[in-house]
């Protein structure tokens, strides 16, 4: 039996990962990652670094991605839940500009996996949530970049509503970042150099 699920969504190479569960009386345990297992199911990563995040309710991350250097993604939550984000802006994909979101929580412990040329982020829906992920590509603060959240042209739709968040928390450099077409056009100014 296959220790993990590989299901697809409508981007290409974006996955939702279902791991084994073995629960019992005394609580539970599952595999969060196993190279061998991950290839078995057609997912050939290395990743390098493991990082956690801590946020509280209404906190918004992102939508962050690294150039160069794109960092893969392995994302999952130990505690609380998140609506979790990924956005093609790989230019010569069918699905470019296309978003995709999914609640990730310590209950259904889901993750998904976000290769690189995404952006990434998440909002934090339950009173704290602490996010684990895995990347395939160190982090250099030189080529951390990002795209601001509410972006017009990306058009995600955040469940504030739903999970009762009237005011989004964001870290200042978060406040900063420029729209998609502000960066596609520093992008192209930058291949002429």
């Amino acid at each position: 039996m296959a220790k993990f699920k590989k299901i697809e969504t409508p981007i290409k190479d974006l996955f939702i990962i279902e791991p084994t569960i073995f629960e019992d009386n005394r609580g539970f345990f599952m595999e969060s990652w196993n190279e061998k297992e991950f290839n078995e199911i057609g997912l050939k990563i290395k990743f390098v670094q493991d990082n956690h995040s801590r946020s509280k309710k209404g906190v918004l991350r992102g939508l962050h991605f690294q150039e160069p250097y794109p960092q893969g993604k392995l994302v999952r939550v130990i505690r609380g839940a998140i609506f979790d984000v990924a956005v093609d802006i790989r230019e010569d994909s069918p699905t470019f500009k296309k978003w995709f979101g999914i609640v990730l929580d310590e209950h259904n412990r889901r993750m998904l996996y976000i290769p690189e040329g995404f952006l990434h982020g998440f909002l934090t829906l339950s009173e704290w949530a602490d996010v684990l992920y895995k990347t395939t590509e160190y982090y250099y603060k030189e080529y951390d970049r990002g795209i601001i959240w509410n972006d017009p042209d990306l058009k995600i739709e955040w469940p504030f509503e739903e999970y009762g968040i009237d005011k989004v928390i964001l870290s200042e450099k978060d406040s900063q970042l420029p729209t998609f077409k502000q960066w596609l056009k520093m992008k192209k100014e930058r291949r002429k150099l």
